[in-house]
């Protein structure tokens, strides 16, 4: 028994040395649950300039009429360098941007590489891009109906909105935004739940924008009633950023309205664990409580989260406040955003960095897009290193190449009858 614990004790130190490094970089990572006091203190600055309250705060309404669009605006609320403010002068001519005053009051004004400031405030990276695809997934070409996206047989998207609470730099839609919110308009909205009323293999719908929790309460629990009233819809998801970038909107009435339509996912989009506060963790918490099950989807961003241990603390902080790490993206090439794009290897490094280095729990999909909607592929390290008909040789995630034994599947049913 001395001996066999002595071999564990061994075996728990080899285990531990493997994440030394991940510990020794841990408390230099950013995360909004940790710098608290230093968000209050820009959220009160940002109150102050705006002319606003506490209670205009928290209601994301005010947070929506407040979103700073003006660069004149943002440097009395953010210190800029003049070249930064030149090149948000030159994107404004180009491409649309706005900042909730909730997301503002995260970034480091001190800190030129700042992850959410990176996120949020445009730089001379998106004019300097020569690259001229507006639409890699070639959602134009998948669009049956109304405003659906299909590129799977049985589940499919309804973009409800172009709006958004806060316009990433990196948006794969941004096509869509042009310089004012805009819904879709009821009628095309009926055309896509005709569509899917008259499609039965349709068990699946997605519903996302823009940011459909940018619609009213009143607008949001008439179109899942449409959709939960269809026999063969399963099930409804709403892929929303709302919860990262105004968590203010996860309000008591709109969980109320979104409960009566179980079952209801939600995907989110938190990209570093920067953006995960305790406004946000409230957020995602009422909704959990709810009943309403939590997936996020973050993107691999050069600059912003491509790092592996910036990673695993995003995925680590999420499970905290009850959101499954679901999806990371490989990011789309989209003009005026390039910047953003990482090599493959760097999707593969986190992963290999994730298996066995963490829980399943806080391992989420590595998916690259294929070109033109072709679908969502997987990518992962290569464990498999050789196959044959007796035996297979696999590489586990210490790097140790062994060869296990390969069963030929019993025909079980056979088996039993051969017992009678």
């Amino acid at each position: 028994m001395e001996d066999k614990r002595k071999i564990a004790l061994e075996r728990a130190k080899t285990l531990k040395s493997r994440i030394d490094d991940y510990l020794k970089v841990r408390p230099s990572i950013l995360k909004g649950r940790e710098k608290t006091e230093e968000i209050k203190a820009r959220k009160q600055r940002i109150l102050d300039l705006l002319g606003g309250s506490e209670s205009d705060w928290n209601d994301y309404k005010w947070q929506v009429k407040n979103r700073i669009s003006n660069v004149d605006v943002l440097t009395k609320l953010i210190r800029l360098r003049d070249d930064e403010v030149d090149a948000i002068r030159k994107v404004d001519k180009l491409f649309r941007w706005a900042i909730s005053p909730y997301y503002l009051s995260l970034i480091d004004p001190d800190e030129l590489f700042d992850p959410i400031k990176l996120m949020a405030m445009p730089t001379f990276l998106e004019v300097e891009d020569t690259y001229e695809d507006l639409d890699p997934m070639g959602e134009e070409y998948t669009n049956p109906a109304g405003t659906i996206t299909r590129r799977y047989p049985d589940r499919l998207i309804i973009n409800v909105t172009n709006e958004c609470a806060m316009y990433c730099r990196f948006c794969q839609r941004r096509r869509n935004i042009g310089q004012a919110d805009e819904h879709a308009p009821k009628t095309e909205i009926q055309q896509s739940i005709d569509y899917i009323r008259e499609n039965p293999e349709i068990r699946d719908v997605l519903v996302t924008g823009g940011d459909p929790l940018t619609l009213s309460d009143k607008q949001l629990d008439w179109i899942l009633g449409e959709l939960h009233a269809i026999d063969h819809v399963e099930y409804i998801r709403l892929g929303s950023r709302t919860p990262v970038t105004m968590p203010q909107r996860v309000t008591d009435s709109l969980v109320d309205v979104l409960k009566k339509y179980h079952p209801v996912f939600i995907n989110t989009h938190f990209n570093h664990p920067m953006e995960i506060t305790e406004e946000s963790k409230e957020a995602c918490e009422k909704l959990a409580n709810a009943g309403i099950p939590l997936g996020n989807q973050a993107v691999l961003l050069n600059g912003v989260n491509n790092d592996k241990f910036v990673m695993r603390s995003l995925n680590h902080e999420l499970l905290k406040i009850r959101v499954k790490p679901y999806y990371i993206f490989h990011a789309k090439a989209v003009k005026g955003t390039r910047h953003f794009n990482t090599s493959i290897d760097d999707g593969i490094e986190i992963m290999e960095y994730l298996r066995g280095y963490t829980s399943g729990m806080a391992i989420p999909t590595y998916i690259v897009n294929a070109p033109k909607g072709k679908g969502k592929t997987p990518i992962l390290p290569e464990y498999l290193v050789s196959r044959g008909k007796n035996s297979f040789t696999i590489r586990t995630w210490e790097g140790e190449v062994l060869t296990c034994e390969n069963q030929p599947t019993m025909d079980l049913k056979e088996a039993i009858k051969s017992q009678k």
